[in-house]
């Protein structure tokens, strides 16, 4: 018989009972830690699953028009076709992958191998530069499901040669984006503007507004920024479920469709605005050839009408093309803008300040007739210079200043028509500042020729619409203690009566001056914006709020801009906006409290008068011989110096280089069009910008007779 040997427990009881007591601690923990995850926090944590399965896919919203006033397209949209991969079709065979990557390549010129994708040399859609393998590679380990661009706007032949190969070619697609086309382009780019990514400095904006960065574009410039939200409309949004993958199983709730952006009519005409970009660059090359140098290199025309604040047409050349940056922006071709010294970028029209000159001098026109300072039948001496004891302040013994007149011969002795007709500076200068017991009183004085200005539109960015608007400038005692550190002098009163000095504007406020003459004191509203239209082409009533936003419903202080009214900001005639100012004193103008004025009707009709004898008789009248319209105008010659003039040593004192201005309009009886064309360094405004406002005066009366011409039978 054999002892089976006693199995013996040689481990302690306590360490058994250490043991199991490890074993429920471990499970405890479990437990608790499966209890506070699913019972405390269970709530939280199923939301982060539900989140992690949902996804949200943005929908593109599609932008609205630009239409001009008579329908002409300037803004659309038309197809662009990228080349995307979806890594999740791909076939599993990776040699029947690479055979149709080799395909592909063949027929859209991308490489299947070329530069692999890392932090330093990421993948961006469109932009970076990568093999069709790296792109797919790229697909397949972030977004399998999604497609991945590889190649962006190529040819429609070759997107329809793709489609046909679709099923033999599992995983590439063509995919359909809009982009922006622009059919006028240069003519109107000044305005229209372009598109760009969203800048990365702004993103947080344009995602609140629902825009994603990477695909959709804004506007950076001209009225494709202006009126971004107006245009853009609203992206709409789909929330569905996806596996682990990212591949969509099903929508979870109802998708929110884009709502289309509205479209834009604008108060344009394009054939007058390619005409007046024809005639502006035709004068400045045939002055060139004269000179045989190139001695004009840009300017600007606008039309309006002053009974309404129409723009018909705004030039400012040179401008660019910006259906280049339909697509992308080339940085080669955006640098080579933004050096250009004429600034192409720029809408010279409203964002650039120049010196007046002459065409001032409507300004003060207008105020010396209303003040008093001279009557219309008053003749006053007008040598070819004027010496003056040029003083600071009141007791100031002061030192004696030549101004001179344009006219070297001088004009002998003028009344007011013909002081403003042949333009004479001495007369201007005397008007402005005073002379002895001619003109008393220190003439018109630069608190009252401020008040009249910023009347007449200067002084103030005009609202027209366009983002890059400039406010110009209207001196005064105060302005240049504050800015150049000194008090104001009676010699810069002189000079800025005639538009120089510390005077700047920019061209739209020239024409706005003029218009307000011509339209007998009533100041409108500029404006290109003519009607907003929704996605069917119907008006949409549009209202502009006080601090400048466009709202669908009235809000106190709201104007309507769509459709369009007339807006007068004010009648000179009826309103009381001039500032009548007691003493002025080393403090500056001192205006008088509750004590403002307006202008009586007959100083625009006597102003009228000058300004159409200008045409027949004076500075003009070589211009406008053989009229067939009875137009009224104003010349001027502004001397500037700029770094440009400064380095070609052209600031010579007495003999600076000058800017060319013309502003007219007709016809005289019933003005229904105002034009201003200014000359970067024209010299001549007569000679220069004078056949400039002709020629487009008798395109628009063309144009007209066109289009009230009865339909042939």
């Amino acid at each position: 018989m054999t002892v089976q040997p006693t199995i013996r427990n040689e481990i302690s009881t306590p360490r058994i009972l250490a043991f199991i007591g490890v074993v429920a601690v471990v499970f405890a923990v479990f437990i608790l830690r499966l209890f506070v995850l699913q019972v405390l926090q269970g709530n939280e944590w199923l939301a982060k699953a539900a989140e992690n399965s949902t996804q949200e896919i943005n929908i593109a919203a599609q932008r609205g028009l630009i239409y001009d006033r008579n329908g002409v397209i300037l803004a659309r949209n038309v197809a662009s076709y990228n080349v995307v991969v979806k890594a999740a079709d791909l076939p599993d065979d990776p040699g029947a992958t690479q055979e149709i990557f080799r395909q592909l390549s063949a027929l859209i010129g991308v490489p299947v191998n070329r530069n692999e994708i890392s932090p330093e040399n990421p993948y961006v859609p469109c932009v970076s530069d990568h093999g069709i393998a790296q792109i797919a590679e790229y697909a397949e380990t972030s977004t399998p499901y999604q497609p991945v661009r590889i190649v962006c706007d190529i040819d429609e032949r070759v997107a329809k040669v793709i489609r046909e190969k679709k099923l033999d070619w599992p995983g590439i697609d063509v995919e359909i984006q809009p982009i922006r086309e622009y059919p006028t382009g240069s003519v109107t780019a000044s305005m229209i503007g372009f598109l760009g990514p969203v800048p990365a400095a702004l993103e947080d904006y344009y995602v609140e507004r629902g825009l994603v960065p990477n695909r959709d574009k804004v506007g950076y410039a001209g009225l494709e920024l202006q009126y971004q939200d107006l245009l853009a409309g609203r992206n709409g949004l789909r929330v569905v479920q996806v596996d682990v993958a990212g591949q969509e199983l099903r929508n979870i709730a109802p998708p929110i469709p884009p709502r289309p952006g509205n479209s834009i009519r604008l108060t344009i005409d394009t054939r007058l605005q390619q005409a007046a970009l024809e005639i502006l660059v035709d004068e400045i090359n045939d002055w060139n050839a004269y000179f045989n140098e190139m001695r004009y290199s840009s300017g600007v025309v606008i039309a309006m009408n002053p009974k309404t604040g129409e723009i018909l047409a705004m030039v400012s050349y040179p401008t660019y093309e910006n259906n280049r940056m339909a697509r992308f922006i080339p940085a080669y071709y955006y640098n080579q803008l933004v050096n250009d010294p004429t600034n192409p970028l720029l809408n010279h029209a409203v964002g650039d300040v120049l010196p007046a000159g002459s065409v001032f001098k409507l300004v003060t026109s207008v105020g010396a007739l209303n003040e008093g300072v001279v009557t219309p039948d008053q003749v006053i001496s007008t040598p070819p210079k004027l010496e003056v004891t040029e003083r600071y302040y009141a007791n100031d013994p002061g030192q004696a200043r030549e101004f001179v007149d344009w006219n070297k011969a001088g004009f002998g002795h003028q009344d007011f028509v013909h002081g403003l007709a042949n333009s004479s500076n001495v007369y201007f200068y005397k008007l402005g500042g005073g002379y002895k017991d001619e003109v008393p009183n220190g003439g018109l004085g630069i608190c009252r020729l401020g008040t009249y200005a910023r009347a007449l539109g200067y002084g103030q960015a005009p609202g027209i619409g366009l983002p890059d608007e400039e406010d110009g400038l209207v001196p005064d005692p105060t302005w240049k203690r504050i800015n150049q550190a000194e008090s104001w002098s009676s010699g810069d009163t002189y000079i800025a009566s005639v538009g120089q000095g510390y005077v700047l504007a920019t061209p739209i406020q020239v024409l706005l001056s003029a218009a307000t003459i011509a339209n007998d004191g009533k100041l409108m509203q500029p404006t290109l914006l003519r009607e907003v239209l929704d996605n069917e082409g119907n008006v949409i009533p549009i209202w502009r709020t006080p601090e400048g936003d466009l709202v669908e419903q009235p809000t106190p202080g709201s104007v309507q801009v769509s459709p369009f009214q007339p807006i007068a900001k004010w009648d000179l005639t009826t309103d009381p906006v001039i500032q009548e100012y007691g003493e002025t004193t080393i403090r500056g103008c001192e205006p008088i409290p509750g004590k403002m004025k307006t202008v009586a009707p007959w100083v625009f009709q006597k102003i009228k008068e000058g300004m159409r004898l200008a045409v027949t008789e004076g500075t003009l009248a070589k211009i406008f011989a053989g009229e067939t319209i009875s137009a009224a105008g104003k010349t001027g010659t502004a001397e500037y110096c700029d770094k440009y003039a400064n380095a070609l040593n052209r600031c010579i004192p007495g003999n600076w280089p000058s800017h060319a201005w013309t502003v007219a309009f007709a016809p005289l009886e019933n003005p229904e069009i105002a034009v201003v064309a200014y000359v970067y360094n024209g010299t001549e405004g007569s000679t220069v910008a004078g056949p400039i406002v002709r020629r487009v005066l008798e395109t628009y009366f063309e144009l007209k007779n066109i289009d009230t011409a009865p339909p042939v039978q």
